[in-house]
């Protein structure tokens, strides 16, 4: 990334963004660091946009003078082809959250993956990684299936709705991590995966506000498994909030939403943030209501 000019300009390009606490968390973290920086969102829904522009958005805003972009639903995919240069991480994923415009060109990366897998090591250290059920197998879930596998997982069951969506997620996985063994499963499979497992990430939209609830039975829970959930808003989830009465190790969701925004943050500036101070901003604005 090149460091020639003394302030920066970035950018989030998505669909329904504009109250992302993104921006927010990068602008403190930067004005920590003593840096001049400008975090922007471009809410496709209020511009009038569709996700087939963000090409024509990252060249604008290059000729603006934006040094970076964090991209979001729905361009994760769609930027792809608009990019010079792709991360390896990001190409076996195929999706991209941060752009760097650089001398070189577009430089696309994917901190979703190192976001969840930073947010497992140092909020479960030690966690057991024989066997893990992941539920939702989505656009979230694919990164954290990715980063689970990354991280030593030996065998990941994923379990979604959507059949043919889960068996693609599975053929993907298992040609990128040969030495693990990764299956697909239903709902009905959900309990007898859960009772062998070490480890569960949920990773749907159940138990957001707008979706509020448990997304499996509590009966199915015990003390031996950790539990993580990928939902941030709220913190503390009813499944997190039961796990935990029930004695089980837990990873609430906003570690991966402040893991992957210390990753692109450090990504964009070269510096790298401090993550518990960005945890504690980040749960500042989730409890005011932001």
């Amino acid at each position: 990334m090149s460091t020639t000019t003394e302030s920066w300009l970035v950018g989030l390009i998505g669909e329904g963004i504009t109250a992302s606490l993104t921006p927010p968390m990068h602008e403190r973290e930067a004005r920590e660091n003593g840096l001049s920086y400008l975090y922007r969102p471009v809410d496709l829904s209020v511009n009038g946009r569709s996700g087939t522009e963000v090409g024509d958005l990252l060249r604008y805003g290059r000729d603006l003078g934006f040094n970076a972009f964090n991209i979001t639903h729905p361009c994760k995919q769609l930027v792809m082809e608009h990019l010079d240069q792709v991360s390896d991480d990001a190409a076996r994923l195929g999706a991209v959250n941060t752009v760097l415009v650089t001398d070189e060109g577009f430089m696309g990366h994917n901190t979703d993956h190192s976001g969840f897998g930073r947010a497992l090591a140092a909020g479960l250290p030690g966690a057991a990684l024989e066997k893990v059920v992941q539920l939702g197998a989505g656009g979230a879930g694919a990164a954290v299936a990715y980063a689970l596998l990354k991280a030593g997982v030996g065998q990941l069951t994923l379990i979604d709705l959507d059949l043919d969506r889960v068996q693609e997620r599975v053929q993907a996985l298992s040609a990128l991590f040969p030495e693990a063994h990764v299956a697909a499963g239903t709902s009905a499979d959900l309990a007898g995966a859960l009772a062998a497992a070490d480890g569960f990430v949920q990773a749907t939209p159940v138990g957001m506000h707008s979706h509020p609830g448990m997304p499996v039975d509590p009966a199915l829970l015990r003390s031996e498994l950790w539990v993580a959930d990928v939902i941030y808003r709220p913190v503390r989830t009813k499944l997190i909030d039961t796990a935990e009465s029930l004695g089980c190790r837990v990873l609430d969701g906003g570690h991966m939403a402040v893991g992957q925004a210390v990753d692109a943050f450090e990504l964009i500036t070269g510096i790298r943030p401090d993550p518990a101070r960005m945890r504690a901003h980040f749960l500042d604005m989730v409890s005011s209501g932001l």
